[in-house]
């Protein structure tokens, strides 16, 4: 495996139905998309029931493999387009990876060294 670049996993996860504007969000900043994994959620924000029955929050966590040198602008679209920095909006988070596998993207060619 050839790993010249940096990669970094973003994060997102938001209320059921926003994983989509994460995506285009984050699509429009340079990112070549993502996945929407489905769970639910037990912050403050999720303590809501109607007529005594407690209400299962779902929500869509969205995850993003890029380029070190593009996560800022990716992660500052994420926030702008889907309010992130708002109670109740969601949470992200950027984890830095050591080796990345199966991305054979033109964009993300990756030049070995010869040996």
């Amino acid at each position: 495996m050839c790993n010249e670049r940096d990669f970094v996993l973003i994060v997102t996860i938001v209320k059921k139905g926003w994983g989509d504007e994460v995506i285009k969000a984050s699509r429009k900043a340079g990112a070549q998309g993502g996945t929407i994994l489905f769970g639910r959620g037990t912050g403050i924000h999720e303590n809501k029931s109607i007529l005594g029955l407690m209400i299962e929050p779902e929500k869509e966590i969205v995850l993003t493999i890029v380029d070190s040198s593009i996560e800022d602008d990716i992660r500052n679209s994420i926030i702008k387009a889907i309010n992130l920095n708002e109670p109740g909006m969601g949470i992200g988070f950027v984890v830095s990876l050591d080796k990345v596998f199966g991305i054979c993207h033109p964009f993300y060619e990756i030049k070995c060294p010869e040996e």
